[in-house]
């Protein structure tokens, strides 16, 4: 069986789970283009889409 595509593309990364500050990651949807801020840090966590200086979401074209 072939291994699926993955939608969503890891871009950046910082921080670690055992650091107060947790984990700080953005990712493109490989389909839309869309990028995204996660945040997650113990049980807690957040997502959001990114936007520009003028509230526009941020786009990569590959």
């Amino acid at each position: 069986m072939a291994k699926k595509e993955s939608r969503f593309k890891v871009v950046f990364k910082d921080g670690g789970q055992l650091s107060e500050d947790g984990v700080r990651q953005i990712l493109v949807d490989t389909e839309t283009g869309v990028n995204y801020l996660v945040w997650k840090s113990g049980y807690a966590g957040g997502i959001t889409s990114l936007l520009d200086s003028e509230g526009n979401v941020i786009i990569t074209k590959e």
